[in-house]
């Protein structure tokens, strides 16, 4: 059974930073690409960014570009999103994802495991 556990969300200041961890059991993690996904109050969950799953290739949304950096630990199984210059647009459950294979993904639909999700609140 795959599991994934989100830590790290929190209220922060515009501007601010934050960093998201999340925890991977029961996957080949060396093999398991991950994601961000967020929802807003109200909208849809959306992509935020993905790793391969060695860590070479990561790819951002056009709206946490040059913000937002998502890294990976294979050793201890944990993937984390550093998020810097927070707006309060940031503010969502932010989820981490993760499927067995190849490659990347920016479509959920993909993303066969999800975690449970990590409230962030940027304040203006």
């Amino acid at each position: 059974q795959v599991q994934l556990v989100e830590s790290g969300g929190g209220l922060v200041q515009a501007g601010g930073s934050l960093r998201l961890s999340c925890v991977v059991s029961g996957c080949t993690f060396s093999r398991c690409p991950m994601g961000w996904f967020r929802q807003a109050p109200g909208k849809e969950r959306e992509y935020v960014s993905s790793i391969s799953w060695s860590g070479g290739a990561t790819f951002y949304a056009d709206s946490v570009k040059g913000r937002f950096a998502i890294s990976r630990d294979n050793a201890k199984n944990m993937v984390y999103l550093q998020m810097n210059s927070l707006k309060p647009e940031d503010t969502a459950v932010y989820y981490c994802a993760a499927f067995e294979g190849l490659g990347t993904s920016r479509s959920q639909s993909d993303y066969k495991y999800w975690g449970q999700g990590t409230q962030v609140t940027v304040s203006s």
